[in-house]
């Protein structure tokens, strides 16, 4: 089974997919400079929480790549520590973004600590933002071996916004036990709300898993219900941005009324993420910061104007979906059930 490369170290580059283009044109995008991942990020040529932490790695490693060997290592590490700090605003919600950046500054100051040699320096912060790569598609398959015996008995699934491999750099989360049952013979039928305002369920998660060859429905937003109500899902799956110390979870904006329907239907509404996206130093989602975008999003979205002139906008990009709604996590560390707060405990 073919599976998109959302984002690679190439010739010295990043080889990004601009997901701005889907799901008529698969473009892919070389990015040189901090400057142009940033960008990239901030309007979502990348986005979803794994990829954009990976972004963000190769981001930082961009903005100094081309510091002098013979420059001083202060020099190097307030360069580094300037660019980090730019890159950390371009989006504010998930945690991946600041995971990352956070990494890749700790493997900074170990580096500089022990060598003045910025060459090696250099080469292996570049190698700290490759393995990040690689961790994440681990913890994909990881995801997907847990979440594929979970779903064993599940046929038909309901996702919303998109976490499959265009989220991440290969399987995904929400959709990687997906991609494994596939591998392992078995095949879902997933539901894929087209999640306004921006489609990412209609133009990456429909999208990807049609060139799967994954059986795939997509649906408006407003028919969750009916789809639920006639039985044609048998659970809920999606991905998340930050989950909390007691399981609140914020996701692209509709989740949080997606799980709410699933609860009144006797739904299973789980969440798939890695265990780089739990912030447990948050106690829960009123502490998470939920970013706020142009309403040109909703008044011209993809160009049109469908909205008077003027109108008031409301457009959080996230909304937090409460742990009492949420089943169970699917994670790279395996399922955590509810009490959240005492099982999400042992696993820091």
């Amino acid at each position: 089974m073919s599976r998109l490369k959302t984002i690679e170290w190439v010739d010295g580059a990043v080889r990004l997919i601009d997901q701005t283009k889907l799901p008529t044109e698969l473009v892919y995008e070389r990015i040189d400079t901090i400057e142009q991942m940033y960008h990239a990020i901030k309007i979502l040529k990348v986005r979803g929480a794994p990829a954009i932490g990976i972004a963000a790695a190769f981001g930082v490693y961009l903005a100094i790549k081309d510091f002098p060997e013979q420059g001083s290592v202060t020099d190097f590490l307030t360069l580094f520590e300037k660019n980090s700090d730019y890159l950390a605003e371009s989006r504010p919600t998930a945690v991946n973004l600041f995971w990352a950046i956070n990494r890749m500054k700790e493997k900074a100051k170990k580096l500089a600590a022990q060598t003045p040699a910025i060459g090696y320096i250099k080469r292996e912060l570049l190698g700290e933002a490759i393995e990040i790569l690689e961790e994440d598609r681990r913890t994909g398959r990881a995801i997907g071996e847990a979440g594929a015996e979970l779903l064993k008995d599940k046929k038909s699934l309901l996702t919303h916004c998109n976490a499959g491999g265009l989220a991440t750099s290969e399987y995904g989360t929400a959709l990687a036990p997906v991609y494994v049952a596939k591998e392992q013979g078995k095949q879902f039928r997933v539901y894929a709300d087209e999640t306004r305002p921006l489609l990412q369920g209609a133009r990456i998660t429909a999208f990807e898993l049609q060139k799967a060859g994954i059986p795939v429905t997509l649906i408006c937003d407003n028919m969750a219900a009916t789809v639920m109500a006639r039985g044609l899902v048998d659970a809920v799956i999606v991905g998340a941005d930050r989950i909390t110390a007691n399981g609140d979870t914020a996701n692209k904006i509709g989740t949080y009324g997606v799980a709410l329907l699933a609860k009144a239907h006797n739904i299973p509404f789980y969440v798939a993420a890695p265990f780089s996206t739990f912030d447990l130093s948050l106690k829960d989602g009123s502490q998470i910061p939920i970013e706020e975008r142009e309403s040109v999003e909703i008044t011209n979205g993809f160009g049109k104007q469908t909205a008077p002139t003027g109108v008031n906008i409301f457009n959080p990009a996230f909304d937090v979906t409460p742990a009492h709604l949420i089943s169970a996590f699917v994670t790279d560390k395996g399922v955590i059930y509810p009490p959240f707060t005492d099982n999400l405990s042992c696993m820091k």
